[in-house]
């Protein structure tokens, strides 16, 4: 018998690795901004790599996307204009319009191939491309934080890769004062905030640097994420005032259905593991 391929990634800062038994490659496209392979696995669905990291799977990508959109709209009292920065895989983008009572959701994300990749080999993230409220752009989400009108968003959802590459510009305190900017005073910028159990480092920079920019409080949603670093990732909330209390009854009542994300995952994710929180405010 052949023995099994498989697409190992490793992790040096976290010297650590995974690893997917693969079926076949899909497909690979050399963008302008960097390198999109798809691979079929034998257990998880299609795997998007993006200059060799993983990006997504089909079997576990729910995770993500859920706690990337929902804890935030569900602390905002009436989100209604959304921007998304990053996130071409269009999975939180479908996520955000679950909600009726959002008007408007911008994706600008740099990379139209991502999209492309993603319309045809996870249609099912691709599924509200086509809302009328639905808005994709490919540009420079920096440059598009930048121009956007003062207060003129509830929500900032930002959903980029590491901060290397394409995404570097989205963690530091020039980024964050436009989103604080273009947010209303009641208004939540949210951003995928790796691992907290082995990148808290990073976690405490990006929360230093928000401060910076003028955002008073933060917190930081741990949730499961079996394809990426240690297993365990986290999204940050920071606001220009108020707390993280969210819309239980809506949370609990909502008229859509999710695999992960509901009221109670949102009340837990609300209380940090002691160490995780001792780091977090020192």
């Amino acid at each position: 018998m052949t023995a099994p391929a498989w697409i190992h990634e490793q992790f040096e800062p976290t010297g650590s690795a995974i690893g997917y038994r693969i079926v076949r490659k899909l497909d690979e496209v050399q963008s302008e901004f960097q390198k999109i392979e798809i691979y079929e696995t034998t257990d998880w669905g299609n795997l998007m790599l993006i200059d060799g990291a993983v990006m997504l799977t089909a079997r576990d990508n729910f995770l993500y996307h859920e706690m990337m959109a929902h804890p935030a709209l569900f602390t905002h009292p009436d989100p209604k204009q959304v921007a998304i920065i990053g996130g071409g895989d269009c999975g939180t983008l479908r996520e955000v319009l679950r909600h009726r009572g959002v008007d408007r959701a911008v994706q600008c994300d740099i990379d139209e191939q991502v999209t492309r990749m993603a319309e045809k080999y996870f249609p099912e993230l691709c599924e509200s491309n086509g809302d009328p409220r639905a808005e994709l752009l490919f540009d420079d989400g920096v440059a598009y934080m930048r121009d956007a009108a003062p207060a003129s968003l509830d929500v900032v959802i930002v959903d980029s890769t590491d901060p290397v590459g394409p995404a570097e510009g989205l963690f530091n305190r020039a980024f964050y004062e436009s989103c604080f900017r273009a947010l209303r005073d009641d208004g939540i910028l949210v951003q995928q905030s790796e691992s907290p159990l082995a990148l808290l480092d990073l976690i405490r920079q990006m929360r230093a640097e928000m401060g910076k920019a003028g955002f008073t409080a933060f917190r930081t949603l741990p949730f499961p994420q079996p394809c990426y670093p240690t297993g365990w990732w986290s999204c940050t909330l920071a606001r220009k005032r108020g707390g993280f209390a969210f819309r239980e009854g809506d949370a609990d009542g909502k008229d859509f259905e999710t695999r992960y994300y509901s009221a109670g995952i949102h009340r837990g994710a609300l209380t940090l593991p002691p160490f995780v929180a001792a780091a977090l405010d020192a």
